[in-house]
């Protein structure tokens, strides 16, 4: 989303529906509905062995992680939730800040009796990512953050200044009035300009996406997000000032396309063991526009020992 200038058969059918035949994760994968930290977090659990969380972010909701998850599945337990608000999680009224989101992560865990997790994470799942990472280092082995800035840390200040990120304080009564019935429309605009070539981000994927965006309440959850970056950066920066830089090996994502090399100069500001990602003619939307090379990078990096 940003470009910088410079199972249950039922719950299973309804994430994955025959009108937006997006690839469905695999049957092994159960439904979670976990009650934590005031909301209901809607959670997909599959595979077995070391555990890794993959967290999306706007414009998408845990659906997109299902070829990832269908390779990750053979050695790791996978544990993909969607975030408080979207997909087919609950909708509270607030909480949309990181920091909170990062305690859904721990309550999600903790209800699997999970005590470590790799963590994988695209766009405002980052955000989320990195609270939860600093606030509990020691359950995170490893962490990979897929084209998105963090609030408050390195140049955000400067990624604030794009013209493109005029939806960052879009939002409000009159916007969702605006928005109410024309989901698809809104959306659309997030898949073509943050794409390389708009076409991978394919019909059946919007058409699937829009329709759990059209949920009551799912467009305000989804502006609540992005309402929240300004309390995100001072949690950010209070994070980086009471616990230092991240230790554990991260590996810092960008599309060629989109934030590209930039991943890694932002995530050097935040951990002290960095490795650079750049994923191939793609735009943001790395597991639509090129996940081969997506999961080939993830897994490269995940199967990596410390």
């Amino acid at each position: 989303m940003f470009r910088v200038l410079f199972a249950v058969p039922v719950l299973l059918a309804l994430a994955c529906s025959a009108k937006a035949e997006i690839q469905p994760f695999p049957a092994e994968f159960k439904i979670e509905e976990i009650a934590t930290n005031g909301t209901t977090i809607h959670v997909r659990v599959g595979g077995s062995g070391p555990a890794v969380v993959l967290l999306h972010g706007y414009g998408e909701t845990g659906d997109m992680w299902g070829p990832l998850a269908a390779v990750l599945a053979r050695d790791h337990t996978v544990v993909v939730p969607d975030l408080r608000g979207l997909g087919l999680s609950s909708k509270p009224a607030g909480g949309y800040d990181k920091k909170t989101q990062g305690g859904d992560v721990a309550g999600v865990l903790d209800a699997l009796h999970i005590d470590k997790a790799d963590v994988v994470t695209h766009d405002i799942g980052n955000m989320v990512g990195y609270a939860f990472a600093a606030e509990n280092p020691q359950r995170v082995t490893r962490f990979v953050l897929i084209d998105a800035p963090l609030p408050g840390i390195g140049p955000w200040e400067e990624v604030l200044k794009n013209p493109l990120l005029w939806h960052f304080r879009f939002g409000g009564p009159d916007m969702e009035r605006l928005v109410a019935g024309r989901e698809r429309i809104y959306l659309d605009r997030f898949w073509n300009e943050f794409s390389a070539d708009p076409a991978k981000f394919d019909e059946a994927s919007r058409a699937h996406y829009a329709e759990l965006y059209a949920l009551p309440g799912a467009m305000h959850a989804g502006f609540s997000q992005f309402a929240a970056f300004d309390q995100d950066a001072i949690d950010d920066k209070a994070f980086l000032e009471k616990g230092g830089k991240l230790t554990m090996p991260v590996l810092a994502v960008g599309g060629e396309k989109s934030f590209g090399p930039m991943m890694a100069t932002v995530m050097r500001f935040a951990a002290s063991d960095v490795t650079e990602g750049i994923i191939p003619n793609s735009g943001h939307w790395i597991m639509e526009e090129n996940p081969d090379a997506t999961i080939e990078m993830v897994t490269t990096f995940l199967s990596e020992k410390q």
